[in-house]
């Protein structure tokens, strides 16, 4: 299987640099590191990564939780908030952007793993059952279509033959 690629946006580089050590020895690939909410949306862009690992203050003019919506809305690529930044003004404006984690720095490794990894999990299975009402939305013209050709008695699950007879 292919390891799954992770963006970092955080604006002091020496974490930056420390996340990205842990998790290469987690076995993720990073695409790339970015500093400012404005370089994360063309990062995201240009790199598609499976998951975005995002700092809540950033450099310049545009905040991790701008970036957050920003990404998720343009890219449909999952978010986790990696912050020291723990008041409920924040967490009410972060949750708003639909994330997938909210993680307090310093943060335990196995705590960060678990979390990408149940990310990643929801984020697949949100995918794939967007994928199946699509599916089940085109084939309901066709069963409509359909439901006239074939008597069907509703309670006894009866069908009705050529010849009138149910069978």
């Amino acid at each position: 299987m292919a390891k799954s690629r992770i963006m970092i946006v955080e604006d002091e580089w020496t974490v930056a640099e420390e996340i990205k050590m842990v998790l290469q020895g987690m076995d993720y690939d990073v695409t790339s590191m970015s500093s400012s909410g404005e370089e994360a949306v063309r990062n995201a862009e240009k790199d598609k990564p499976d998951l975005v690992l995002m700092d809540i203050v950033l450099e310049g003019e545009m905040d991790g939780i701008a970036a957050a919506n920003e990404i998720r809305s343009r890219f449909n690529i999952p978010i986790i908030f990696l912050t020291a930044y723990t008041d409920d003004k924040i967490l009410e404006r972060a949750s708003i952007t639909g994330p997938f984690g909210y993680i307090v720095k310093p943060f335990i490794n196995e705590d960060l793993k678990i979390s990408i990894e149940i990310a990643l999990y929801k984020f697949r299975m949100e995918r794939e059952r967007k994928r199946f009402i699509e599916e089940l939305q085109g084939a309901l013209p066709k069963i409509t279509s359909l439901s006239g050709l074939l008597p069907v008695c509703p309670s006894c699950k009866k069908v009705r033959d050529a010849d009138g007879d149910w069978k």
